[in-house]
């Protein structure tokens, strides 16, 4: 184990894996601290190409001679092996190692800090939040897992006393955080290739809920047995967050689940004296994150583009919902790359119902990400189970050949929304990309 980090002493860090929408907003952070950092990453994109503009030395491969002598921390992502030749090469030269949550902890928890949680929503949600808090000249520092759309950035610098942070329930990461205020949009079974089942999941968040101090405030849907189970008991005062909820107040981001959202902002809001009109001005003008319902254009022929990072039945329902309230009428075509053998196979019944009430599925390959497949599940048995109850699958092998289908004979009266957490929002660029 580490010994206790003086992040003030900290000069020089090494960050594996930076190009990660988490730590490239943490690598940000430590440039905003004056910090000396280095990063690597398997491959180049916007985001690394930003960071390098920003001052982070970038490596495109990962070899032990990226840990330079003078590095005092090495932060890694979570998605990197245990023998990863630059994380074996600070831990044998005994540089101080942290995951991206540990670090995370580390340069937050000194703050009063406003950390959001939920299987789903949370995303948007600590973006609005961000917004209101900005409006109300609080000047946050903020982490958010996506790029907010009004800034093109995953990290807010403030002076203040606030740090609004977004709290991944994935292998209990989130209990590295110390919230004083934490806001839970909701919880269902997910992560099952980590947790054992629901209740499982629920232990977590009760774990966080634990954690909050008696003069702070947990946020939740008071009245959902799930979340009954989380709050039961614990120190912490609970604040209902429905009662908030505000069907008529004009938003950018259609849906009642993004409405949900803005309640929990609210609520947020509302506990920290922020005015009704601050809180009503930043939640009408929010334009949303990057691959959360994010516009992306339209075809050559007219139909519009959206990409989201649904990958979950509930958010693949959720987000068609708000696409037939914004485009009542016209046809809805779903291009979806399934996440995770592991979840695709342990919710596959509950994607095939979601998916099936699309007017039309265009299925990609699984993406694997850090799995095998051992039961041989592909995405064409998704398709065959799709049109067992709506003959309105297929399912194709490229991105390429996806494209070209998804084309034919749409137009104006179509809306395309490509969703998945994988590299299927490539699909969506291709779709309005202009010849």
């Amino acid at each position: 184990m580490n010994p206790p980090i003086d992040f003030n002493a900290v000069k020089n860090i090494h960050m594996i894996g930076v190009g990660g929408i988490g730590m490239s907003g943490l690598a940000r952070f430590f440039l905003a601290e004056g910090k000396k950092v280095s990063g690597s990453d398997r491959s180049e994109s916007s985001l690394t190409d930003a960071l390098f503009a920003e001052g982070l030395k970038f490596f495109k491969t990962q070899v032990p001679e990226n840990i330079a002598p003078g590095i005092d921390l090495v932060v890694y992502t979570d998605a990197m092996s245990a023998d990863n030749a630059e994380l074996k090469e600070a831990r044998a030269s005994g540089i101080s190692t942290l995951n991206y949550f540990e670090a995370l902890g580390l340069v937050a928890n000194p703050y009063y800090q406003i950390a959001i949680a939920g299987t789903h929503g949370k995303t948007t949600t600590t973006a609005m939040t961000i917004d209101i808090f900005e409006a109300a000249h609080h000047d946050p520092s903020a982490i958010v897992g996506s790029l907010r759309t009004a800034t093109r950035s995953n990290y807010q610098r403030g002076k203040g006393k606030y740090f609004i942070v977004e709290a991944c329930e994935y292998r209990r990461h989130f209990l590295e955080l110390k919230p004083t205020i934490l806001a839970i949009t909701n919880v269902e079974a997910e992560h099952l290739d980590y947790y054992h089942d629901l209740d499982d999941v629920i232990l977590a968040f009760r774990e966080l809920a634990l954690k909050v101090p008696e003069d702070g405030v947990v946020i939740v849907n008071a009245k959902d047995p799930v979340m009954k189970q989380v709050v039961e008991g614990i120190s912490a005062p609970v604040v209902d967050y429905v009662k908030y909820l505000d069907l008529v107040h004009p938003l950018k981001l259609p849906g009642l689940h993004n409405r949900m959202n803005a309640a929990v902002a609210k609520a947020i809001a509302v506990h920290e004296k922020i005015s009704p009109r601050t809180v009503h001005l930043a939640l009408e003008r929010f334009v949303g994150t990057w691959r959360r319902f994010e516009y992306k254009g339209v075809t050559e022929k007219g139909a519009v583009v959206y990409d989201d990072y649904g990958h979950h039945p509930s958010e693949i329902r959720a987000t068609l919902l708000g696409a037939r309230e914004l485009f009542p009428g016209k046809k809805i075509t779903v291009v979806f790359q399934p996440h995770l053998y592991s979840r695709t196979a342990q919710l596959f019944g509950d994607f095939v119902d979601a998916l099936a009430s699309a007017d039309r599925v265009v299925l990609a390959d699984i993406y694997a990400a850090r799995e095998d497949n051992p039961d041989n599940l592909t995405s064409a048995q998704m398709a065959e189970a799709i049109n067992a109850k709506n003959k309105n699958a297929q399912y194709y092998e490229s991105f390429e050949r996806i494209a070209e289908e998804v084309k034919v004979g749409i137009g104006e009266n179509d809306v395309v929304l490509v969703m998945g957490a994988g590299d299927i929002w490539k699909v969506a660029e291709t779709l309005t990309k202009k010849e």
